[in-house]
């Protein structure tokens, strides 16, 4: 049995399930609408956040440069005398150029202080006087003057001044070559006949007359 109230008047049936779609319409609607909100702001907020990170490391492009400064970082130094062997560096391969080691110079023999060197060699006075360019026009002049100065003995020398050699040059210093070789003795006395008496006959005359020249 069914009681009615006073003043309320019932709904047809069909009015009433068509209110209970249109409530259930609305509440989907709005999930929808809420969701498409949360979408939109992530995809504003996404690039955002990916500006903020940290950005990624570029690679390092490595050159011929590079690679051979961090080889040569490595490089390891030997002492004098040790065996260097070729050191493997990656790609490349170093050689360490050993020091050569000094050769020893040999020096010359002592001679005894720096004395003078004797003549030792043979010869006769008219060799030694072709050898050295006297004119056989002169040779008698020059024979006079070297057996009262000398002798012939091309090893002569005078204690006192130091004159040496056949015509007794003074300074022994000054014939050049050695002033006890016959040659350059009679060489010497050439140039110094004619220099100082105009040849050797001048020089004949000067000696004969002061026994010195």
């Amino acid at each position: 049995m069914i009681s009615e109230r006073k003043g309320v008047t019932a709904l047809p049936a069909s009015r009433a399930l068509s209110s209970r779609t249109g409530t259930v319409r609305r509440r989907v609607a709005g999930v929808v609408a809420g969701v498409a909100v949360v979408g939109f702001a992530a995809a504003i907020v996404a690039p955002t956040g990916i500006a903020l990170a940290d950005p990624p490391e570029e690679a390092v492009a490595e050159s011929m440069y590079s690679v051979a400064l961090v080889d040569t970082q490595d490089l390891t130094v030997t002492v004098d005398g040790a065996s260097i062997a070729p050191a493997d560096r990656g790609a490349f391969t170093v050689y360490v150029t050993p020091k050569p080691t000094p050769t020893a110079t040999a020096k010359p023999a002592s001679t005894g202080g720096g004395g003078p060197i004797f003549y030792t060699g043979g010869g006769a006075p008219a060799e030694w006087m072709a050898a050295a360019g006297i004119a056989e026009s002169d040779w008698g002049y020059v024979d006079y003057i070297v057996s009262h100065e000398s002798g012939w003995n091309p090893n002569a020398t005078n204690r006192s001044s130091g004159a040496c050699g056949l015509v007794q040059a003074l300074p022994c210093s000054k014939v050049p070559g050695n002033g006890y070789d016959p040659v350059d003795n009679l060489r010497w006395g050439t140039g110094y006949a004619t220099s100082r008496y105009g040849g050797w006959a001048g020089a004949y005359a000067f000696w004969t007359k002061n026994h010195w020249w």
